[in-house]
């Protein structure tokens, strides 16, 4: 199964939920856009049902956020570091 796809996700950051559509390709590169902009993803590293990468944004402020995630066939949920604020859940599903 390939975790590859287009996901509407929820980040349950501290300025509330944060809705993002998230692009995975197999080919180790992605986007996501949300209400922050639409970002490249960098550092993509697909392993079975698990990936992380990193991406940064500028607002509300200049970080640099890194997810893991595990996808469950259509389904996908990991965490998200983000800088010195620490890390929040985040799940979604396949559009």
């Amino acid at each position: 199964m390939s975790v590859a796809g287009t996901y509407k996700i929820t980040i349950n950051s501290p300025m509330g939920a944060q809705e993002a559509t998230l692009t995975l390709n197999d080919d180790g590169s992605g986007n996501m856009a949300g209400a922050q902009g639409s970002q490249d993803l960098a550092e993509v590293t697909i392993d079975g049902s698990s990936a992380s990468w990193s991406t940064e944004i500028q607002q509300p402020m200049p970080m640099k956020l890194e997810f893991t995630a595990t996808v469950d066939g259509d389904n996908i949920s990991g965490d998200v570091k983000a800088g010195a604020f620490g890390s929040f859940p985040f799940s979604g599903a396949k559009a």
